[in-house]
């Protein structure tokens, strides 16, 4: 599938000794890799290729100057929806009704995606996983609407667990979203996210990496951090996934019908 990694501190980080490690993983995940990061009082700014992390010159370029951030996200991909190309590759961002930024990062395949299937026309490329950040966005902009106003930090939560438990059923949904203010965490698929709790941060990662006391992160249920803490755990919703051979194979060919 897919690695991620994400960050969220008290205080600014310097992160090029994890990157390091993380983006090394790409000779298994060759599709591509992303990084993002959050200037305050600015929009996101995304970098990434439809290379591997490993061969990228730009990532070496961005690597050997001191990355130092609160709040990071990065990805290499392994693709299974999706062509390999740029509009492809991690994280993805779209903006709500109210003019909150989200950034997301999906580990996994959607393989009963129904409530997906009305952003395949409308999405910039055509993976799963930014189909996934549409649906969560309208969905944060549904509840906009009804209320007259923006959420708050714990209605925002609430509505993603919400959509995240319906959507989990069937579907490796692992995630790591950023609002702005939030890193959510999510994950399904036994085993394939970590968390690490030291120095007034809080790293989520797809792999336990060598720097850090690691443990699982919860499972079945969302998890929000903010600046350098775990703020809110829902309880588990339950729908874990079960890995399947012959769900890869009918992803496959749904995917060469499209």
């Amino acid at each position: 599938m897919c690695e991620m990694l994400g960050m969220s501190a008290k205080r600014k980080w310097r992160a090029n000794g994890l990157l390091h490690e993380f983006y090394s993983h790409a000779e298994a995940h060759p599709h591509g890799w992303g990084l993002a990061r959050f200037p305050a009082g600015a929009a996101p700014s995304v970098e990434k290729e439809a290379v591997k992390a490993t061969e990228s010159e730009h990532l070496k370029r961005i690597l050997a100057e001191p990355v130092e951030e609160r709040t990071l996200l990065a990805h290499i991909r392994h693709a299974t929806v999706g062509h390999i190309e740029y509009e492809n590759c991690h994280p993805f961002t779209a903006t709500d009704n109210r003019g909150r930024t989200w950034t997301l990062m999906h580990n996994g395949t959607i393989f009963s995606g129904a409530l997906l299937n009305d952003y395949v026309g409308i999405q910039y490329g055509d993976t799963d996983s930014e189909r996934v950040l549409l649906h969560l966005v309208d969905r944060i902009g549904h509840a906009q609407n009804h209320l007259h106003r923006a959420l708050d930090e714990k209605e925002r939560f609430d509505v993603l667990f919400s959509e995240i438990a319906v959507l989990a059923k069937g579907n490796k949904l692992n995630l790591l979203i950023f609002d702005g203010e939030v890193l959510y965490a999510h994950c399904n698929f036994r085993d394939t996210l970590h968390v690490c709790r030291e120095d007034g941060s809080v790293t989520f990662s797809t792999r336990a990496l060598s720097a850090g006391r690691w443990e699982s992160a919860p499972f079945t249920s969302l998890v929000a951090a903010k600046d350098g803490e775990i703020v809110r755990t829902s309880p588990p919703h339950g729908n874990e996934y079960f890995y399947n051979p012959d769900d890869y194979r009918m992803v496959y060919m749904d995917f060469a019908r499209l």
